[in-house]
């Protein structure tokens, strides 16, 4: 029974050529899907690739100071970051600093710009019925809407509302004062009726001159309209006033660009739904038709039977009339028409939109409803020169970390070391690749604290090599020879890692939960290391352990070896002793 054992033992011990294949392979794919991919280096964070740090200040409406609280600071940091993040960037960090303000570090990245210019955008979002627009500076706009749809579709620059646009005065016959005297119209009305555009089936709005409402009504639509005709997009100052401080329930001037880089002015009467009763909005790509991407929206109940209401009125109205605009701090960020009532809770805005804009939109539909107004009081750039100082002082220290524990390696363990040194490498190159791959896969982001992570994971690498390489040696002293005294020890020293890496993966779990911003790179740092060493000891130290202590340098316990019995005090070999055979009595013989 004994030659079955030995064969079973043998078959069981022969194979550590396939986990050491195994590895191989998996750094082969990672690294060549680095190099496929492009990114052949991690994305690093603000304070090593610098960015945009921007402070904002919550600024109190009349009469709710009370509201700059901390709850609705957090609840303003929480969109905010999700927001940014949203758009993929990585690293980017939201805090509040103070009671009033909040600073936002946006680091260098592809979309940097975009998260700038959404965190820029703080105040509540509204969903407001359009009365009239035009181009700053060219002909308002008064023809037909586009045929009817099921869904809102299009946007400020959609192609059938651009082509109705130019269309709308082919003959110059439309004279500037009867657009004024049409527009003022519309704006009487909507004051008059304290909501969205009568649904009068007409565009222009003309109602009798019996019905042109009181006194008040014509003052502040004749205000109104003076504030229109003197807007001019065009100018940033005049896009920083225009339709700021205006209460939901005022009828107001507002700018918006489209994609060719125009701005197009607007008045817009009271809000219809508020952007609190969005629950949900993405970009969807369509398959079916060509409408390409488009920002699917679902609301609240509440919220739904309020966009039932609005979009049954405009569906009624002629172009302009028959579009609401998106307003988000002030601006209006798009303007789809509407052909028919939308009810369910759902809706559809399709238009021209690239994958870009649709998930921007999308984003500012789902986060756009702060508890609070923002004012952005600086805007600074960081320059990586003071984390690239800190980076160099860190990656010294690493580096003299790591000579000397190849150095006590050397000294101590002398041959062993050809296995710890490798392992080491190992270990390093699948950190780093892993991170490269990270980076455009989960927005990860390097940071100085998630360097100190990887370079406290060199002494948890080095210490599973210890564990290790001393349960062989306890073997070794009690008089086994190397080869039973590698798989005798692997049991126990296997025990102890797991124990040990489990117990660092649990305690930067734990970091990475309960902390914000960079900390949280150190944890994920010290998190990924650990396991990777658990996968590195598994798969090529203890592989190559078996393989080497079928060598005579090792299996005779060459001095240098590391596994010397002399060296290392071992006993004698165990052996079998037989028991002395009983003398023979001659008379029994």
């Amino acid at each position: 029974m004994a030659a079955p054992k030995k064969g079973r033992s043998a078959s069981a011990h022969s194979k550590p050529g396939r986990s050491l294949a195994l590895i191989l392979i998996a750094i082969v794919a990672l690294t060549g899907g680095m190099f496929a991919s492009g990114h052949t280096t991690p994305r690093l964070g603000i304070d090593l690739a610098g960015g945009t740090s921007i402070t904002l200040r919550a600024v109190p409406e009349a009469g709710q100071e009370s509201a700059i609280n901390k709850t609705n600071m957090d609840t303003a940091v929480d969109i905010m970051n999700r927001r940014v993040n949203g758009l993929g960037v990585s690293e980017a960090e939201v805090q509040t600093q103070g009671t009033r303000n909040i600073i936002v570090n946006i680091p260098k990245g592809t979309n940097s710009k975009e998260a700038r210019q959404q965190v820029g955008t703080t105040a509540k979002l509204y969903f407001r019925p359009v009365i009239a627009t035009e181009i700053s500076g060219g002909p308002a706009t008064a023809s037909p809407s586009p045929s009817a749809s099921s869904s809102a579709s299009g946007k400020a620059t959609d192609k059938a509302t651009d082509k109705a646009t130019s269309s709308s005065s082919p003959s110059g016959s439309a004279t500037p004062s009867a657009t004024a005297t049409t527009q003022g119209r519309a704006v009487t009305d909507a004051l008059k009726a304290d909501s969205s555009p009568s649904a009068s089936g007409s565009g222009s709005a003309s109602p009798s001159p019996s019905a042109s409402g009181s006194s008040a009504a014509d003052a502040g639509a004749a205000k109104l309209q003076a504030q229109y005709a003197a807007l001019d997009c065009s100018k940033k100052s005049a896009r920083a006033t225009a339709g700021k401080g205006a209460k939901p329930s005022d009828t107001t001037v507002a700018c918006g660009q489209n994609s060719q880089g125009q701005w197009q002015k607007y008045i817009l009467g009271p809000a219809a739904v508020d952007g609190t009763d969005v629950k949900k909005a993405q970009a969807v790509f369509d398959t079916q038709t060509a409408a390409g991407w488009t920002v699917t929206m679902n609301f609240t109940s509440s919220g739904g039977k309020k966009f039932a209401d609005i979009t049954g009125k405009l569906a009624q109205n002629q172009s302009p009339q028959n579009q609401f605009a998106i307003v988000l701090d002030g601006e209006v960020v798009s303007d789809p028409f509407v052909r028919e009532a939308l009810t369910g809770g759902n809706a559809e805005i399709s238009g021209n939109f690239d994958q870009q804009e649709a998930q921007g939109l999308a984003n500012m539909l789902s986060y756009g409803a702060l508890p609070l107004t923002f004012k952005e009081d600086s805007v600074t750039t960081v320059t990586a020169a003071l984390g690239g100082e800190q980076l160099h002082a860190g990656l010294i220290a690493g580096a003299i970390g790591l000579a000397l524990v190849v150095l006590y390696l050397l000294i101590f363990y002398r041959g062993l070391s050809v296995i710890a040194i490798p392992s080491l490498l190992v270990s390093a190159i699948l950190t780093y690749v892993i991170m490269a791959l990270l980076g455009p896969t989960i927005g990860f982001a390097l940071n100085l604290p998630a360097v100190c992570g990887a370079i406290v994971a060199i002494g948890i690498t080095a210490d599973s090599f210890i564990v290790f390489f001393e349960r062989i040696r306890d073997e070794i002293r009690e008089g086994r020879s190397l080869r039973p005294a590698v798989e005798r020890a692997w049991p126990r020293a296997r025990r102890t890692i797991l124990v040990s890496d489990f117990v660092s993966f649990l305690a930067a779990a734990v970091l990475f939960i309960v902390t914000v911003g960079k900390v949280q790179g150190f944890a994920f740092t010290l998190g990924l290391t650990t396991v990777l060493d658990v996968v590195v000891v598994f798969l090529f130290t203890k592989p190559l352990m078996t393989i080497l202590a079928r060598k005579k340098f090792f299996a005779n316990g060459h001095k240098w070896s590391g596994l010397d019995p002399k060296a290392l005090g071992a006993k004698p070999p165990l052996r079998r002793t037989r028991r002395p055979h009983a003398p023979v009595d001659p008379k029994e013989a």
